[in-house]
């Protein structure tokens, strides 16, 4: 704060001219409270399935067959007969078969929270004064 002077000597009487004085002086304080909060939550699924199948189916069959035959009869009546056969057979068969499934699956979940708190405070203080002489005074103004 600063210094006032009204420049007056301690003779209180009127001189003739205009005298004014006037002196202000305050303080202000502020303050300012502030909360703020915030949640949030996420949750996640997901699945992921396959299945899988293969089938294969095969077949195979040989036959083989051969024969000879022979009749005869002779004028004299006699008879003959021969006979040669061969026969080959063959079967084959194959079946594949494949089964496969596979799967997956996936979960999540996070929360956040934060608390936010401002706290703020102001102070300030001030004076002023001014003086005023007219009529061949003199006139000054101080302030902080």
């Amino acid at each position: 704060m600063s210094e006032w002077d009204s420049g007056d000597n301690g003779d209180h009487g009127y001189d003739g001219g205009t005298d004014y004085g006037h002196v202000e002086a305050g303080a202000d304080h502020e303050s300012l409270d502030q909360l703020h909060q915030v949640h949030a939550a996420d949750n996640n699924y997901d699945s992921n399935f396959g299945v899988y199948e293969q089938d294969s189916a095969s077949a195979e069959s040989t036959s083989f067959d051969q024969g000879h035959h022979v009749s005869f009869t002779d004028p004299s009546g006699a008879q003959y007969e021969e006979s040669d056969f061969t026969s080959y057979d063959h079967n084959e068969a194959n079946a594949d078969h494949v089964f496969a499934a596979e799967g997956s699956e996936h979960s999540s979940a996070s929360e956040y929270d934060q608390l936010d708190a401002l706290q703020a405070r102001l102070d300030s203080t001030f004076a002023s004064g001014t003086e005023l002489h007219t009529g061949g005074g003199a006139y000054g103004v101080a302030s902080n």
